[in-house]
């Protein structure tokens, strides 16, 4: 007697949805390009947040549920690609106030 279902191979998994089966897909960051160069913005709203962060524009406190955006470069820079380089573009990620990041050429 065969087996009901036919082979179990040909089936798809649809509990799953595709994209979770791919780990190295992610969604495509937003880039921002300004005058200091490119830079990925994620805003946060800070109620998952749980530290607190000092923001580099005003190097006053962001407290625990304070809204405000996180970013880092777009790009790895030309040392990042050395096998020796320990920090990357992500090491360069900093939390700022929202309006401190808006007006951060305004600083300088």
């Amino acid at each position: 007697m065969g087996r009901r279902g036919g082979n179990r191979g040909d089936r798809r998994d649809d509990r799953r949805p595709a994209a979770a089966s791919s780990p190295s897909r992610r969604p495509a960051q937003p880039i921002e390009q300004a005058g200091d160069g490119d830079w990925v913005v994620r805003p946060l709203t800070g109620s998952g947040s749980d530290k607190t962060y000092r923001c580099p524009g005003c190097d006053q406190e962001i407290r625990p549920g304070v809204p405000h955006v996180v970013a880092w470069p777009a790009y790895a820079r030309d040392s990042d690609l050395e096998p020796w380089d320990t920090e990357s573009s992500a090491d360069w990620r900093r939390h700022w106030h929202t309006a401190c990041w808006r007006n951060r050429d305004r600083r300088r």
